[in-house]
């Protein structure tokens, strides 16, 4: 066996010891204010028997605090008031700051989206582009191939042309003859 023991069970003891602890502050608390002495946080870690640590943690202090101001319900002091506004100021700063940030941010984040969105047009006008580019390209090589067509059509009808030149001469150059002979004959 361990001897430092099992640590699963002694977190569940120091768990235990500290709610007990917490317990007992409360409960000294309420005394004092039932007996109507004067709260404070050593007051009440005397009582409860307690470290004054404790009685300044959540759960502890927000007790303490409002038992103070029932003890006397007063309207603060200057210095309270001070502090009060000294905290309200920095906690006023603080939300400027964070406001700033969360402005940049999203200034950060509209500048992506619109860089983003801008590729995506791009690529779009890109595909439409290259959809004109195919299309053109087609109709180039149908206008080509017409065009072959058409040289090859009009070399066969001047070959064509050509022969029946010379057919049409030698037609000529026969009747000629025939003309000739005919005269001759005559």
């Amino acid at each position: 066996m361990n001897p430092r023991g099992n640590p699963h069970t002694l977190a569940q003891a120091r768990r235990r010891t500290s709610l007990d602890k917490r317990q007992r502050a409360l409960t000294a608390l309420a005394l004092l204010e039932q007996q109507g002495k004067k709260i404070t946080h050593t007051a009440v870690a005397r009582t409860a028997g307690v470290s004054a640590w404790l009685t300044y943690t959540e759960g502890i202090r927000e007790h303490i605090e409002a038992a103070q101001q029932r003890q006397h319900p007063t309207t603060p002091s200057p210095a309270r008031i001070r502090s009060t506004t000294a905290t309200l100021r920095t906690e006023l700063e603080l939300a400027r700051q964070e406001i700033r940030t969360l402005r940049e941010d999203r200034d950060r984040m509209r500048k992506a989206i619109q860089h983003q969105l801008g590729q995506q047009l791009d690529a779009l006008d890109t595909r439409n582009l290259t959809e004109r580019i195919d299309e053109l390209t087609r109709n180039s090589q149908r206008l080509e191939d017409s065009l072959q067509q058409a040289t090859d059509d009009n070399h066969r009808l001047q070959a064509r042309v050509g022969t029946l030149e010379t057919d049409l001469a030698a037609a000529r150059t026969s009747l000629r003859r025939m003309i000739r002979e005919e005269n001759t004959n005559r």
